[in-house]
Formats: C-alpha cells, sequence, structure tokens
C-alpha cells in the first residue's frame, strides 16, 4: 500500500553534520492549528476518504457476486456460449476424458470457426436448456431438439438441420409389433421428460400407461428389464439400443407420424445470430458437411437406414 504523508509532517530527521550540537536530539513538534490539535483534525479529513475506498471495495464485491450468479450475454462478438445436454452418442456426448465429443460439437465448432466465435459448450440437464437461454447463460442450444409451436413460444429456431422419425424400443416379449399395439390397457411406455415421444404418448396414447424418465438410458433399461413395453424415441436411438440388445428388445421403425426437424434455438430476437446460423445451414447443405459428419460418426447408421429405406438424417428433400 502507498502511504501518503502530510507535508506539514515532513520532518528534518537526518540534520547535516555541521548541525550537530552536543544538545539531546530534539523532539520534533506537531505545528499547532487553532480549532483543535493537529492529529484531531488530521483524523479528520483521513476519515471520509477511508470511507469512501470502503465503500468502493463493497460496491465492487457486491458487483463480483451479482456477475458470478447472473452472467451477462456475449458481447464481444467472439465467445459464443453453447448449452447441450452432452447424453446422446454419438450426437453430443463426452469423450473417456469427460470433453464435449459428437457430430452436434464438431458441426457447432465448424460454424464458429467460419464465423469467429470462440465455443464455449455447457453440459445443460434437458430441462435447463431452454431456461439458459431465457436467463442469458447462453447464446444457443443444439442438442436434438425438434422445432414445435410450443417451444417457439420460448426460442426462435434455425432452419432445420437434421431431420428424425419416432420409433419404438420394444421388449422382446411384450409382444408389440405397431405404435396401436401399445395403446392399450395395461401396457407401460417410458418416454423421456420432455421430449416429443412424450408429447406423443401424451396425446396419443391414452390407454397406456406412460412412464416419464429424465433420460434416455433410463427409458432403455426399462425396456430390457421388460419394466416398460416400449419406449418411443427417434430411430437413430431406437437403432442403436436395439443393436446393443438384440436379446431382449426389437425395434419398430413402421412410420406413425411425419418426419420431425431439428433446429437449433436462440434467444428471441437474436436475428443476427439466427441469421448466421441459418447461413451456415444451407451451405452445409451443399458442401459436403453432413456428408463428412455421416461418414465419420454415423456410417453404419446410415448403411442400415438405406437397407431399410429409412429417410436420412439429412435428407432435406
Amino acid at each position: 500500500m502507498r502511504i501518503l504523508k502530510h507535508p506539514d509532517l515532513a520532518l528534518n530527521l537526518n540534520p547535516k553534520p555541521e548541525e550537530t550540537t552536543d544538545e539531546p536530539f530534539p523532539i520534533p513538534q506537531l505545528p499547532h492549528r487553532e480549532g483543535g490539535s493537529y492529529r484531531r483534525r488530521h483524523r479528520l479529513r483521513r476519515r471520509p476518504h477511508l470511507q469512501f475506498d470502503r465503500l468502493r471495495v463493497g460496491r465492487h464485491r457486491q458487483q463480483q457476486a451479482t456477475e458470478a450468479n447472473n452472467p451477462p450475454p456475449s458481447t464481444d462478438g467472439k465467445t459464443l456460449r453453447v448449452a447441450m445436454e452432452l447424453a446422446y452418442p454419438p450426437v453430443e456426448t463426452k469423450d473417456d476424458a469427460g470433453n464435449p465429443e459428437g457430430l452436434a460439437v464438431d458441426f457447432i465448432r465448424d460454424f464458429g470457426a467460419a464465423y469467429g466465435y470462440d465455443v464455449q459448450i455447457e453440459n445443460t440437464a434437458w430441462d435447463g436448456l431452454i431456461p439458459s437461454l431465457q436467463s442469458d447463460k447462453a447464446d444457443l442450444v443444439i442438442s436434438s431438439m425438434t422445432i414445435t409451436d410450443e417451444r417457439k413460444q420460448s426460442v426462435d429456431f434455425s432452419d432445420a438441420y437434421a431431420m428424425a422419425q419416432l420409433a419404438i424400443l420394444a421388449n422382446a416379449d411384450s409382444g408389440v409389433a405397431s405404435i396401436d399395439d401399445l395403446n392399450q390397457p395395461g401396457k407401460k411406455v417410458a418416454v423421456k421428460t420432455g421430449s416429443t415421444g412424450d408429447v406423443y404418448a401424451t396425446k396419443n396414447l391414452t390407454n397406456a400407461e406412460i412412464v416419464r424418465l429424465a433420460d434416455e438410458s433410463a427409458c432403455v433399461t426399462e425396456v430390457v428389464q421388460g419394466k416398460a413395453d416400449g419406449f418411443l424415441y427417434d430411430q437413430l436411438t431406437i437403432y442403436r439400443n436395439h443393436q446393443a440388445n438384440p436379446d431382449t428388445t426389437e425395434a419398430v421403425f413402421i412410420p406413425f407420424q411425419d418426419a420431425e426437424e431439428w433446429g437449433i434455438a436462440v434467444k428471441k430476437g437474436n436475428t443476427e445470430l439466427l441469421n448466421q446460423l441459418n447461413a451456415f445451414i444451407a451451405q452445409s447443405k451443399t458442401d459436403g458437411e453432413f456428408d463428412r459428419l455421416t461418414e465419420k460418426y454415423l456410417s453404419e447408421e446410415k448403411k442400415a437406414f438405406d437397407q431399410y429405406g429409412f429417410k436420412w438424417f439429412f435428407d432435406f428433400e
């Protein structure tokens, strides 16, 4: 800390040798000021400055705490905060070291490189994705999210960057071969809370019991263990989980609704970012970006979809 001395206190404590006498070293006297001692007046003058410094420190600490709890939206044009639930391999997942990995991760990083953003991905629970935009904790959400009218009331969506259809992962002993087989008294249908499978089941499978669970893996476990007769989710997820559990599950791919569109969500009114995303999506449909991502992450699934005659994720026709 820098110490400031009052000019009246600049004492000559090192007298020149020629002025030295045999008398004892004189004790310096503080100058006399009318209206009270110097020390008291000096303290009165310093106290407001100390109070001001303490007030500034207090305000600074309060501001730091407020910013920590409510981080401001990105305004420097360089940092892009991305909310994503890293629980959907190989689209949104983590590598062995816990770092973000997957098709959507590569896609949004390629977007960031194209527009000069430093992409920062935050692993966010599904039910916290849209709130992260509304509270300015994220700039966009890309997490295999279907564009729906209900969600459009809360956020703005980009153009579709993928297409998906619902399918059924059925227990091998359930006797389920179609969506109508699930809509029966006594049948249990597992769905991920808030997913479009949840929405469909709630609206259309009124005779069955709906079992809502927090994540995809829990729904699959319910089916594998025979606690649920079927699980509604997109075809890619159903295909992969049937391949992982061929003895206990059956995959039912018979379409029972129109294809769903996956979009990137941004905060309402963020047209600048939305326009950039739409331009990049349009470019990716023609420059081989989606082909590259398919080859890297979904080559075997693409072959299976072609074999079954299913519409592929990046078939926008």
